[in-house]
């Protein structure tokens, strides 16, 4: 009864307290071709035997002095982790149900009684052998489809992105050709929100939210959009229409990300004081990514130019936010974005 090759280099421990025993098993083993093998007559030595040789199998006597085969299997039970298949096959001479129901409510896989005779030896041999490494192989596929599935979802993950940032792109290209703005704002509301020691994944979420703060500018007209100079009462209220626009795009969703996208969209013209749009919402009523989105986005449009206004010197636009302390922004989030605007221009390379 000679093993396959597969089965051949299998780690197999012996562990019985008669050496004629161990002998005769070793003797066993080796006829039949399997070639990696180690055993002792001491039951103390098992674990410290098992945690260099690391078996595929162990032949295990139940009645020993120092420690009996249960004990030894007790004190083998925490080096095994759950997902490990460790046939443990028990040889004895004591032929009562209660031994081999110890034995097996103790870890063992399989029972023999002594003497045994050696073509079944062999065969419980081989066949648990054969399980092991057909559990290791599920073991294998498992992780692989594991593997496959969470790359898939990474995959899937990156397309949402960046089919989220393609549309923040597309929605800003309208008024800044650059696309610069959604990013500089999405980067600055991520400091801002880390500043007021949000929890990490908070932060992240507004960070790439805040890109998408107005996607509504979709639904405006090139003619209000573009126009160069103050719009008319009329032409404003059609401007601010973007925000509602921009949270019916993005709502329904049940993604973190989108909602969060949405609570921006549609809150970022909210005012500290009351006198925003597009629900006239108050103070704390106001949800704190908007509010430090609201920070980050006028700051950026202030200093940059815009079809209807030239840049602000960037003092100009920090006096400014300054001056709207609590009447349009959070006076929290504008500390916190004074904050990581000194710790930027600290950080800033300089000119050449």
């Amino acid at each position: 009864m000679e093993p396959s090759e597969l089965l051949r280099p299998a780690h197999i421990l012996i562990v019985d307290d008669q050496p004629a025993n161990v002998l005769l098993l070793e003797k066993m083993l080796r006829g039949a071709g399997y070639l990696n093998l180690r055993s002792t007559t001491d039951s103390r030595e098992t674990l410290s035997i098992f945690t260099e040789f690391r078996p595929n199998l162990i032949l295990l006597d139940l009645l020993m002095p120092h420690l009996d085969g249960v004990a030894v299997m007790e004190a083998l039970r925490p080096q095994i982790p759950d997902s490990t298949f460790l046939p443990i096959l028990v040889l004895t001479a004591d032929t009562t149900p209660e031994a081999k129901l110890r034995a097996l409510s103790a870890g063992a896989k399989d029972f023999l009684t002594k003497p045994f005779d050696r073509t079944e030896v062999l065969l419980r041999i081989q066949n648990l052998l054969e399980t092991r490494l057909i559990h290791r192989q599920l073991e294998g596929m498992n992780q692989r489809l594991e593997e496959t599935v969470e790359n898939r979802t990474r995959e899937l993950e990156d397309a949402r992105n960046e089919t989220l940032e393609r549309l923040a792109i597309a929605a800003e290209h309208r008024d800044d050709d650059t696309g610069n703005h959604i990013h500089r704002v999405g980067e600055v509301s991520g400091l801002v929100a880390e500043t007021l020691e949000l929890p990490k994944a908070q932060v992240e979420l507004i960070r790439r939210a805040a890109a998408l703060h107005d996607v509504g500018k979709i639904g405006i007209s090139d003619e209000i959009l573009l126009k160069p100079g103050k719009f008319t009462p009329a032409e404003f209220e059609q401007m601010k229409a973007h925000s509602a626009i921009g949270a019916e795009i993005l709502s329904g969703s049940n993604v973190p990300l989108l909602q969060i996208a949405e609570e921006i969209a549609l809150n970022h013209h909210e005012r500290w004081d009351g006198t925003g749009y597009p629900n006239g919402l108050e103070g704390e009523g106001i949800p704190l990514s908007a509010r430090i989105v609201a920070v980050a986005d006028v700051f950026d449009a202030l200093t940059h130019d815009r079809p209807y206004k030239e840049a602000w010197p960037t003092e100009d636009a920090i006096a400014e936010l300054q001056r709207q302390r609590k009447k349009q922004f959070d006076p929290r989030v504008v500390e916190a974005f004074l904050l990581v605007h000194d710790r930027l221009l600290t950080e800033a390379p300089p000119p050449r």
